[in-house]
């Protein structure tokens, strides 16, 4: 493992620039920040510390799917710095894991400055989220435990891949009590979370939503964090999942998420937007 010293960076195809930074209040985590905004932190040295709040609440779910430290299959769509694929490996030998990746350059500069382990069970896989779900091996379909959808163009999430045809495709690849867990992020009134909600629910049969407390209320911008299955979801979790922190947490389902939803709209290829831009402070990266 090459321990990161300098700022190693790439230039993306986009013309983003991807850099890896020492996070100076976390000693060993590094941080992976894209055009300005951090999208990934990792412990090189322990992959099953994880580091931001909404990758934790991630963790949590990972960690309530089957019987503990069994193997999963999983797909991740969109790569970072391949936190929690890491997390999966470390905490559950054995699992299969696809990753979808627009950027080569940026799996390269991840993987470079820090190294998968031998024999990791991860394979990842070159372009585009959605197109590539078409090219993955077929006997995936309708056999993943976890989808992982967490797929951002800088600081925003790109329209294609908010769509109810974007995750009926994502819905076929789970097993009948497979789980999708989607990261997003909105600001005050979260009329973007709350139309990803409806859309994610035209798609699977159950959704519930994770977060800090006062994004879930609206007050500010943030992570939420989605999950669903075309099973009943194990709603017995929420109590575990919300015990186990971050905190302040809430989770909404079932009536109070209908509430939540308000009337959305469900967002189709026809009508998708891509997620709205933070706020200027909003994870912002401190390189005094």
């Amino acid at each position: 493992m090459r321990r990161v010293t300098e700022e190693p960076s790439r230039t993306l195809s986009n013309g983003m620039r991807a850099v890896l930074e020492q996070d100076r209040w976390r000693p060993g985590f590094v941080n992976l920040v894209v055009d300005g905004t951090p999208q990934s932190q990792v412990n090189p040295a322990d992959p099953r510390q994880l580091g931001f709040e909404y990758v934790q609440r991630i963790g949590h779910v990972i960690d309530l799917l089957r019987e503990p430290g069994a193997p999963l299959t999983a797909v991740h769509l969109g790569a970072g710095a391949l936190t929690l694929p890491r997390y999966i490996a470390a905490t559950r030998p054995g699992s299969r894991q696809q990753v979808l990746e627009l950027e080569p350059a940026l799996v390269e500069l991840v993987r470079e400055h820090i190294p998968l382990p031998p024999d990791s069970g991860i394979r990842v896989r070159y372009g585009d989220a959605r197109e590539g779900l078409t090219r993955l091996p077929r006997a995936l379909t309708g056999s993943v435990d976890l989808v992982v959808v967490d797929i951002f163009s800088g600081s925003r999430i790109p329209a294609h891949v908010t769509t109810v045809e974007f995750y009926r495709e994502v819905a076929a690849l789970l097993a009948p009590d497979g789980v999708v867990a989607v990261n997003l992020a909105d600001g005050p009134g979260l009329s973007f979370a709350r139309g990803q909600a409806a859309t994610l629910g035209a798609a699977v049969k159950e959704v519930a939503a994770l977060a800090e407390t006062q994004i879930l209320k609206g007050r500010r911008f943030g992570n939420v964090v989605l999950i669903g299955s075309d099973s009943s979801l194990p709603l017995q979790w929420l109590p575990r999942l919300l015990a186990a922190g971050p905190h302040p947490s809430k989770a909404v389902a079932e009536r109070e998420l209908r509430d939540f939803v308000a009337g959305a709209p469900v967002v189709t290829d026809a009508t998708a937007r891509p997620s709205p831009p933070p706020g200027r402070t909003f994870l912002a990266v401190d390189r005094d």
